[in-house]
């Protein structure tokens, strides 16, 4: 049998020769040479609504606020701003910040870039349309009308990337690009931010190369980066062996299954923590019938007992150390520790007991269980199949038979699709919310769907709570913060208690990092350069 070590270095030949780097001259030192298994969608900033491209444009275009190594937010463009009204707020401007082009940023630019969020083929319209007007008070003053009450637009707005006014007319784009075959609007390759990187060249699904901009704004940050070459590999095994063989300095994500491997591998260290997003099971309880289920003319989803026995019979721990290898953190709801409003006393895992969960289903009606078809993502979330697996052999202790339908993409939908529950009796997803505030989760997963435009958008099982919805609704417009702590608490209590969800695991994020690199692990699980220190 080949050992491990020795197919690390098989797998190395024949990456270097399929990247062509086996010539290549020895990169600068402070060359950053990355690879992950995506490439980013578009440089544009409005073209697409998934983590890892907005997070790779935060190397070079910025908005008003943003997140530091620890998710706290800080001003970015916005040196300050103040909520003199619950439904108006005046950010302070930057000066002296420059373009990539060298034009300078001004109020007109943040007014642009708000409008064209709003633009039809914009991804990110949900963002834009938390305000409804804003006014230039001068060059580095604007003032922002939001349509009800918000007091976490500075969270919200952290997602609204800032673009020149002036370059975007110059270049026809004004409005968004849609994403259309053979289409390649001019904003999608290529790009004119403030942020400390420039993009000098973008070969998608090939390479992307950054350089650092020598006018920006803020000549402290920490890193000492100069230039960043991007690479997507697809296959893990091809990662891997970029980074043992010392063409990478840093890939993402390490497949769990060459965590051991490496741990033995010369100059490689993996950082591993659990990312501050929750994998969970969502059922169908919209229909009336249950899709593929033996059971006929009605759906046990709809039962709480059927709910809460599901919930009973799962072991997350267990599936932790069974499918993650112990790197997962088991929880007992559907969001982050990370997240702003968390509160442990949303409650630990359920406790599992098989026993009562028979006793359950049995009250409920069906004391031979009945069978079920799971969607499970593959390759999506780290170790999503064996999670599956787990899942099967656990609820088939109570009877409940569950066929697994491998999904090639289960990507969340894009905001503004039509929303419908999924094709299938249940689903596991993963999700986390981008302004990393509490009420995201409750606006989007637990909301009705037949509620406020927006609302319950990734609420594919149509789980349905009058009372949470109005909690959320005036959660949303709270100004009193430690107010709106308290009902962030019992919105989530009324969820775990009714079992709207059975929440898992914060999967793992696994970095493989050259061992004299230095930085932070971010637990949205972004790769953030300005953090990045090289020998």
């Amino acid at each position: 049998m080949t050992k491990p070590a020795e197919f690390i270095l098989h797998a190395t030949l024949a990456v270097v020769f399929a990247l062509g780097l086996g010539g290549a001259p020895k990169a600068d030192a402070r060359t950053l040479r990355w690879s992950h298994q995506h490439d980013i969608a578009s440089l544009d900033p409005m073209a697409a609504d998934d983590g890892f491209t907005q997070g790779f444009q935060g190397w070079f275009y910025e908005a008003l606020t943003g997140y530091d190594q620890d998710l706290k937010l800080v001003p970015m463009l916005a040196e300050r701003w103040d909520n003199p009204e619950p439904s108006k707020w005046v950010f302070y401007l930057r000066a002296g910040v420059s373009f990539h082009d060298g034009s300078p940023f001004t109020a007109d630019d943040v007014i642009f870039s708000w409008r064209r969020s709003l633009t039809p083929g914009s991804a990110i319209r949900h963002i834009g349309a938390k305000a409804v007007q804003v006014n230039k008070i001068d060059d580095h003053t604007i003032e922002v009308v939001t349509p009800v009450p918000n007091p976490i637009l500075p969270r919200d707005w952290a997602l609204l990337y800032i673009m020149s006014k002036p370059w975007a007319q110059r270049n026809r784009a004004g409005r968004v690009g849609e994403a259309k075959p053979g289409s390649s609007p001019y904003a999608s390759r290529h790009e004119n931010g403030t942020g400390p990187f420039r993009v000098t060249d973008r070969q998608p699904r090939a390479r992307t190369v950054l350089k650092r901009y020598e006018g920006y704004w803020n000549p402290d940050i920490p890193g000492n980066v100069t230039q960043v070459v991007f690479q997507p590999i697809a296959k893990a095994s091809e990662r891997v062996a970029a980074l043992v063989s010392g063409n990478m300095d840093i890939v993402m994500p390490v497949p769990p299954e060459s965590l051991p491997s490496l741990e033995n591998a010369a100059d490689v260290r993996i950082m591993n923590a659990p990312e501050a997003r929750v994998i969970f099971i969502g059922m169908d309880q919209h229909r009336k019938e249950l899709l593929f289920s033996s059971v006929k003319g009605k759906n046990p989803f709809k039962d709480k007992r059927v709910r809460s026995a599901m919930g009973l019979a799962i072991d997350v721990q267990d599936i932790n150390r069974r499918a993650m290898n112990g790197a997962g953190q088991a929880v007992g709801t559907i969001i982050a520790d990370r997240i702003n409003g968390y509160d442990p006393a949303f409650g630990a895992p359920y406790t599992s007991n098989v026993d009562q969960a028979r006793k359950l289903l049995t009250d409920a009606g069906y004391p031979d269980g009945f069978s079920v078809r799971l969607a499970c993502p593959e390759g999506l979330y780290a170790d999503d199949t064996r999670v599956c697996a787990a899942i099967v052999q656990m609820l088939a202790r109570i009877g409940i038979r569950v066929d697994v339908a491998v999904r090639d993409n289960m990507m969340p939908p894009a905001r503004g699709l039509p929303r419908a529950v999924p094709d299938d009796s249940m689903y596991l997803l993963s999700w986390a919310p981008r302004n990393q505030d509490a009420a995201g989760a409750l606006f989007a997963l637990v909301s009705c769907r037949d509620s406020a435009a927006g609302a319950g958008w990734l609420n594919l099982g149509g789980y349905c709570n009058r009372e949470i919805d109005a909690l959320t609704a005036r959660i949303e417009a709270e100004p009193d913060l430690a107010r709106r702590n308290i009902m962030i608490k019992e919105a989530f209590a009324m969820l775990r208690n009714d079992y709207g969800y059975l929440p898992l695991l914060q999967p793992p994020m696994s970095w493989g990092v050259r061992k004299d690199i230095r930085l932070t692990q971010r637990a949205n699980n972004v790769l953030d350069v300005r953090s990045i220190v090289m020998p």
